[in-house]
């Protein structure tokens, strides 16, 4: 399950693709628009903006915008800036790697075998969906349910 601050990471990301090209987006008009809470959103902008994803500027007309088009950042790197590892085991993971006190031999383990490869097709499914991506998707959804 993916933390609320990855989720509240992606919503921000999606408005934020929508409106990329266009004049940053004030933090309270991005939490009010996705019913994020606006302190907590303050927080993931400026990590998001710290990992070189977003610019930011002040004053009269300020707010935050996508350093990249939409279609260039992946949904991979925001939940591993936001929500830490993929992988639903440690002794898979790629970046936060731990054995597992119980197992006598990862080599032959079964479990920790379709754990890699759960977290092998989710690795590539996420680095291959793009914020542009969740951005059709969302068209196309509400299109078809005709909201």
């Amino acid at each position: 399950m993916i933390s609320k601050k990855t989720r509240y990471a992606l919503k921000a990301m999606v408005v934020l693709g929508k409106n990329f090209g266009q004049a940053p987006m004030q933090i309270s008009r991005i939490a009010s628009e996705e019913h994020i809470p606006k302190k907590f959103l303050e927080q993931i902008l400026l990590d998001l903006r710290n990992a070189g994803l977003l610019y930011s500027k002040k004053g009269a007309g300020g707010g935050y915008g996508l350093v990249k088009d939409p279609s260039e950042i992946n949904v991979v790197q925001i939940l591993r800036l936001t929500g830490g590892p993929i992988a639903l085991l440690p002794c898979v993971s790629l970046n936060f790697y731990q054995k597992c006190d119980e197992c006598i031999s990862e080599e032959t383990c079964g479990v920790r075998d379709v754990f890699l490869e759960v977290r092998n097709a989710t690795l590539k499914i996420l680095s291959e969906t793009s914020i542009a991506d969740l951005i059709r998707r969302e068209t196309l959804l509400t299109e078809e349910f005709g909201v």
